[in-house]
């Protein structure tokens, strides 16, 4: 029910750093799951970072320490920060809200997408 859209991907050379934005048109504080997929082409989507309401989070091993998620339920506004970039990086990054309810997932709400490249 809620509308996603990323920004802030770009071409950065490895080693740097980039910071997306998931702006939401609603309340993500009710938003239980939100997430950071991304696929890179010709691979499969993988899920990089989950933030639920809690604050918790989790990361795919093939990005810990390198990036970090957090939300801002004032501005309903989820971020991914990534530090360390490697050409490996490289694929179209995908915001994701999954409300659950009663530890089953309502709906799942996409935003188009912002590409990141990674270059060496």
């Amino acid at each position: 029910q809620v509308q996603l859209v990323e920004s802030g991907g770009g071409l950065v050379q490895a080693g740097g750093s980039l910071r997306l934005s998931c702006a939401a048109s609603g309340t993500i504080s009710s938003i239980n799951v939100m997430n950071w997929y991304r696929q890179a082409p010709g691979k499969q989507r993988e899920l990089v970072a989950t933030i639920i309401s809690s604050g918790s989070t989790n990361y795919a091993d093939s990005v810990k320490g390198r990036f970090t998620i957090s939300r801002d339920n004032a501005k309903n506004t989820v971020f991914l920060q990534m530090n360390s970039l490697k050409p490996e990086d490289t694929a179209v990054y995908y915001c994701n809200a999954r409300p659950f309810m009663n530890w089953t997932p309502w709906y799942d709400a996409w935003g188009q997408g912002t590409q990141v490249t990674v270059s060496s």
